[in-house]
């Protein structure tokens, strides 16, 4: 069972109002943000689910294989190497209406752990 108010449910709210809970549309905030909440459930003693533990210790990692980089930059700093601003980082390249960090976390959550992590073709040709 999830805690209620736990990362994946914050994560919806900021995905319908990312600003209320960032200013504005901005991967780094996102991630300034979600290391927060990661240290204010720790402090309050609050377990991450095993959902949340994935996240938290394999998101870095599958950005990397993403985007077929190895560095020690943020998830965050990794997707901005490929985006124009801060609020294409947070949204997407083609439209608005995209929301690139999400499309990155359902390709994270939806990958077989057999399979090898590799970008579509037209993420391919953005590099």
């Amino acid at each position: 069972m999830e805690y209620k108010g736990g990362l994946f449910e914050v994560l919806a709210k900021i995905k319908a109002k990312p600003g209320m809970y960032l200013g504005h549309r901005s991967i780094s905030d996102l991630f300034v943000f979600l290391s927060g909440y990661k240290v204010a459930r720790r402090e309050l003693g609050v377990q991450l689910t095993e959902r949340e533990l994935a996240f938290y210790e394999n998101f870095h990692e599958f950005i990397q294989t993403w985007y077929q980089i190895n560095n020690s930059n943020s998830w965050s700093k990794i997707v901005m190497l490929h985006c124009t601003d801060e609020q294409q980082g947070f949204v997407g390249v083609a439209s608005l209406k995209e929301n690139r960090f999400f499309e990155l976390l359902t390709e994270f959550e939806t990958r077989s752990p057999d399979l090898p992590i590799s970008p579509p073709r037209n993420e391919l040709a953005k590099l």
